[in-house]
């Protein structure tokens, strides 16, 4: 008997975990309320009055103009999410264009609540995402790549660590769409040597297995 309730939590667990995702809307809509104008706090935006709504709530204008890539990476991402796109709220998708000057960089990142997936308008990138840590210590995180074209698609699984660069010698854009209605970011080098405060300098050069004056070096441009 024991034997058989104790499967049965496993499957309930399994499936739990299997559909896990931005919850299930249980109304036609559900127009984010701006979070200075809400009284309460949720696991999400809460509902304008429905007699308020309007078509405006549903729309955004503007991905048909490139991003301003004049930055360190090369790349700028503009996001419609549920902060530009309050009819989002509750329906778990949003989307992103992404523009790439030549040899531009979308850097290590995660989507902690969002898979990716990206198709290809115009240039030639070079993407991957890595997997977690393996059960095996002594196995090493795989690394997937693939170099694509206009039209093509990759798909990058939720939380893992993924990447675009433009391989190509002319400006490159592209389309994704996230599972989420707001999926975070977390762009790794950012968070690990820019947070604030700092993390200690005896934890990183601990973790990376270098010289302190390395860490301060790799700190540095984030400061």
């Amino acid at each position: 008997m024991a034997v058989r309730i104790l499967i049965s939590v496993l499957i309930i667990s399994l499936f739990s975990f299997t559909y896990a995702s931005d919850p299930s809307p249980l109304q036609d809509f559900c127009v984010a309320v701006k979070d200075n104008e809400a009284k309460v706090f949720v696991n999400g935006k809460i509902c304008k009055n429905p007699n308020m709504v309007s078509a405006n709530d549903f729309f955004f204008p503007g991905l048909n103009k490139p991003g301003n890539t004049s930055n360190a990476q090369g790349s700028r991402v503009t996001p419609v999410n549920v902060n530009q796109l309050p009819g989002l709220n509750t329906l778990g998708i949003s989307l992103v264009r992404i523009d790439y000057a030549p040899y531009g960089l979308n850097p290590p990142h995660t989507h902690p609540r969002a898979t990716e997936v990206l198709v290809v308008v115009e240039g030639t990138l070079f993407v991957g995402f890595v997997t977690s840590n393996p059960a095996d210590p002594n196995v090493k995180n795989k690394l997937f790549t693939k170099t694509l074209y206009p039209g093509d698609v990759f798909v990058f699984p939720e939380g893992l660590i993924h990447f675009q660069f433009n391989v190509g010698k002319t400006d490159a854009f592209v389309f994704a769409g996230l599972s989420s209605q707001n999926p975070g970011v977390i762009t790794i080098a950012n968070a690990v040597f820019g947070s604030d405060p700092p993390i200690n300098l005896d934890v990183l050069t601990k973790a990376f297995q270098v010289d302190a004056n390395v860490i301060k070096y790799l700190q540095a441009p984030f400061i």
